[in-house]
């Protein structure tokens, strides 16, 4: 069947974006749920086993002189890369040998830097700990094409970026050091998502990509830290026009990590910035022209205008959806909420009102009873979040949380009957 796309394609019979949707489908069940099962037992069994080794040799410790000690540090490591090895030779072609291997010898790396560390007692802290072992333990991505060793590698350079950029009086100075850290994992990422981008490891690299750069992109934050609400909506309007292009668009939504991150983060940010005092706050500080933040939401803004100039290119004007202009809109928001901090609490009020209006509208529409609800939901997160800033009596508020609930009523009522009228 999937062989078969390509001709389908070229006659016509079908569309590339019907063949992507049908190969994504196919792909997704292609693996067996025995074979599923014996890959996590294989790197759950690598787990226990590297702490077991690493727990009975911690409970001998004191006892044993420094030459024993040392011995039994690199011990890990050893069976690690015999086990390495024999995989490399024997079970190249087996994913479970090729996840388990990875897997042990990557903690085996950690284990080994640590306990050497301890034994002859060099300095160092936490942040250089994490980055001799993150760079040590990124061959084993390439060499076993080992996905899990992958995924440990974006959680530790995402450790390592935090405990460098946060919490010091100028963030992101050795925490500028992750950004190469990612490029160099993104080759076996992307060819994942070329291979199969609804796979198993694929989805969890789907989360946790976004997601680490979603944390270190508040490293760069330094005296015009404000100005990283245009960097990270330009990166949430990224992650929305990312994640319902090409291939990603066959995704389901709790698969897709970029679109998830981008609606309920670019929504989370408008919500916060509804209440006045982040506005007040905002217009008290002076903006620098040449700051990192104002570097990072240049290098965003015009990456995500870029992105969405292509898409404009390959698809038709309607089938771009508002969240992903957002960060269009909300630019010149921001540039006025400089000066007055009530016209831009203001503007965005209104903004998420017409976001929620427009959802409700867009679930009635397509009789979509979840769409509908999301957007209901998006309208009473906003009148929640005027009675924590507005001298409203608790009568009255009462009141807006019936009429609320009242209208999530109706409108479900309304839809359900809509769709038993379209069956009879």
């Amino acid at each position: 069947m999937i062989k078969d796309l390509p001709e389908l394609v070229q006659a016509g019979v079908i569309t590339q974006e019907t063949a992507d949707r049908i190969r994504a489908y196919y792909t997704a069940g292609a693996g067996k749920p025995q074979n599923r099962l014996l890959l996590v037992s294989g790197i759950l069994g690598a787990l226990l086993i590297g702490l077991g080794i690493i727990l009975i040799i911690a409970h001998n410790w004191d006892d044993l002189n420094r030459s024993a000690k040392t011995a039994l540090a690199f011990l890990p490591l050893l069976i690690g890369q015999l086990l390495g090895g024999y995989t490399l030779l024997k079970k190249q072609a087996s994913v479970v040998w090729r996840e388990a291997a990875a897997t042990f010898l990557f903690l085996s790396v950690g284990a080994t830097i640590s306990l050497v560390s301890q034994v002859y007692h060099i300095p160092g802290n936490l942040s250089s700990f994490l980055l001799t072992w993150m760079l040590l333990g990124l061959p084993l991505v390439y060499i076993l094409a080992s996905s899990f060793a992958s995924l440990f590698y974006l959680a530790g350079i995402t450790y390592y970026a935090v405990e460098t950029g946060y919490g010091y009086q100028w963030a992101g100075r050795d925490a500028y050091l992750f950004w190469l850290l990612l490029l160099l994992a993104l080759p076996h990422y992307l060819r994942l998502v070329r291979n199969n981008v609804a796979g198993n490891f694929t989805v969890f690299h789907h989360w946790l990509v976004p997601l680490s750069v979603l944390i270190a992109m508040g490293t760069v934050a330094g005296s015009a830290g404000e100005l990283l609400f245009v960097a990270y909506m330009s990166l949430l309007g990224i992650y929305c026009i990312i994640g319902s292009t090409g291939s990603f668009k066959t995704l389901r939504f709790r698969n897709n990590g970029y679109l998830f991150m981008g609606i309920i983060g670019t929504l989370g940010i408008l919500l916060t910035l509804t209440f006045r005092v982040f506005w007040e706050e905002i217009a008290r500080e002076k903006l620098l022209s040449f700051s990192p933040e104002m570097m990072a939401s240049l290098l965003l803004g015009s990456l995500a205008l870029l992105l969405l100039f292509l898409k404009w290119q390959r698809y038709t004007f309607k089938a771009i959806s508002l969240m992903e202009y957002l960060f269009l809109i909300f630019i010149p928001i921001f540039s006025i909420g400089s000066y007055s901090a009530i016209l831009a609490t203001v503007l965005v009020n209104l903004l998420v009102l017409g976001i929620g209006l427009l959802t409700v509208r867009a679930g009635a529409t397509k009789n979509d009873l979840g769409l509908l609800n999301a957007g209901l939901l998006i309208i009473a997160a906003l009148i929640i979040s005027r009675f924590f800033d507005t001298n409203i009596s608790f009568v009255l508020r009462g009141l807006l949380f019936v009429l609320v609930g009242i209208g999530f009523f109706l409108a479900n009522f309304w839809m359900l009957k809509k769709r038993k009228a379209h069956e009879i």
